[in-house]
């Protein structure tokens, strides 16, 4: 995909398994072991063994090098391996040059990860502390003199922006904060879970950099997450129901610099996500409206509200009551606010369960996700969804669902509601227009999308001397 072409990509590739290990403040082993955990979970979720990757992708900001997985986790011989700059910016990208490695046919089974010590490591929300001369740190030089030291402070001056140009307060922000912590409490892996907060919560929070407070900002995170890319045919021959990539793109604005855009006509936007949004919505021949869940790159509040206006789910300055009024449900495991911070990879790996049917917030039927990574970096977008072959594990209308708010993905009230479509586990349940079941998702390096409406209806330990890795019960 060109940005103002049509590519060829969808259709060739999909996801076929996902890996984690638990989400933490202190993980106890090292960023590598983290690493090798997730991959081998991922691994077997989708039914392969270590000897059959040939590729790996991952994030120029992660320590464990692709050659160093591939030795520890017992891999062979590699034909890809890939990184990609911009932090948060880079896990939807991680996906595409690995569907692009598929489609070209110089790798087969290529596995996605990123896994760090966020928390009890190195903390991103510290700031710049010290760094190697470049290009990029010398653009740091204008914002750092005058006390813009860390991300919250430099998202703080777009937000204010923002709030100024609609006539809009603070509290705008809590409505993304409130819905993303009301998902986690119900998601056994999220760190917050069990702790959802109010509009009151977020109001008392403490200042961070104001416009933002505490609560509008992301957690800091230990743990790793992997996901495993194949091509469409041999993923019909595994366990799990193929996510089919159907669209994917990257995507940089004008004048843009990495997190501090400050010297653009208006700050109230992000010129970089519209790049990805054209690129996504041509390809996929999806709409707003085909939409039925976000899986959305929150490190920050207010950029959730600018991701929403910049794909054309509403217009600019009412994204707050799009969002207060659960017109899209947004990032159902709780995002980088409620589950965890991994870079936007456990978003991704969302959106593969709300498709298989397994998200702990399952939307009835086959959801249609759309998601989108790493406002202020470069964006990355993508979509997917499962194949025909797994039509028949679909059947009509099956036992009642348990009840939900009209717009919302919320565990069930416990009273059973109007009939779902039941499903086996790893199957999604929605029909297509041609008869198949199909779910697409678009990602970009901040924001994922799905749709039942796309043609594409194919449907802790530290390592001691190289010990042997001892299995960890890890989440799918």
């Amino acid at each position: 995909m060109s940005v103002r072409t049509r590519d060829g990509l969808g259709g060739r590739a999909a996801i076929a398994g996902i890996g984690a290990t638990e989400f933490s403040k202190d993980s106890g082993r090292s960023e590598l072991r983290l690493a090798v955990e997730a991959v081998r979970a991922a691994l077997d979720d989708a039914g392969l063994r270590p000897a059959d990757v040939d590729g790996l992708v991952t994030f120029t900001m992660d320590t464990s090098p692709e050659i160093t997985v591939a030795q520890a986790c017992g891999m062979g011989e590699l034909s890809f391996f890939s990184r990609v700059h911009y932090g948060g910016g880079a896990a939807c990208a991680t996906v595409q040059q690995a569907a692009l490695a598929i489609a070209a046919g110089v790798a087969e089974v290529v596995v996605c990860y990123r896994a760090f010590n966020e928390r009890s490591g190195r903390r991103f929300g510290s700031g710049v502390r010290q760094r190697e001369p470049s290009a990029e740190g010398a653009a740091l030089g204008w914002t750092l003199p005058f006390g813009l030291l860390t991300p919250a402070s430099w998202v703080a001056m777009a937000a204010q922006r923002y709030l100024h140009a609609h006539g809009l307060t603070p509290e705008a922000f809590g409505q993304v904060a409130v819905t993303a912590r009301r998902h986690a409490a119900a998601n056994p892996a999220a760190y917050f879970h069990g702790r959802p907060i109010t509009l009151d919560d977020h109001a008392a929070s403490r200042w961070i950099a104001e416009p933002l407070r505490l609560l509008d900002c992301c957690q800091e995170t230990d743990g790793g997450q992997a996901l495993v890319v194949t091509s469409v045919e041999r993923a019909r021959d595994l366990p799990r129901p193929p996510a089919v990539i159907a669209a994917a793109a990257q995507g940089a604005g004008r004048a843009q610099e990495q997190m501090t855009s400050f010297y653009r006509d208006d700050l109230t936007g992000l010129p970089e996500v519209a790049v990805v949004a054209r690129q996504l919505w041509r390809t996929s021949g999806l709409a707003p409206a085909d939409i039925d869940v976000g899986i959305l790159y929150d490190h920050f509040t207010p950029f959730v509200l600018m991701q929403l206006e910049e794909f054309g789910f509403c217009p600019p300055g009412e994204a707050a009551a799009f969002v207060a009024e659960d017109r899209l449900p947004l990032n159902t495991h709780g995002g980088q606010l409620g589950e965890a911070y991994l870079h936007g990879m456990n978003g991704i790996a969302e959106a593969v369960r709300q498709l298989r049917g397994t998200s702990v917030n399952q939307l009835p039927g086959a959801p249609t996700p759309w998601s989108r990574r790493g406002r202020a970096c470069r964006p990355r977008g993508w979509c997917w969804g499962p194949t025909a072959e797994h039509r028949a594990r679909v059947p009509e209308p099956g036992p009642p669902c348990r009840d939900r708010r009209p717009g919302t993905a919320g565990v069930g009230t416990g009273v059973p509601g109007p009939p779902c479509r039941d499903r086996p586990p790893g199957t999604a349940g929605v029909r297509t227009p041609r008869g198949d079941p199909a779910v697409v998702g678009v990602v970009s390096s901040t924001f994922r999308r799905w749709s039942r409406h796309h043609p594409y209806n194919l449907r802790r330990t530290r390592l001691r001397h190289l010990r042997p890795i001892r299995r960890r019960r890890v989440r799918t």
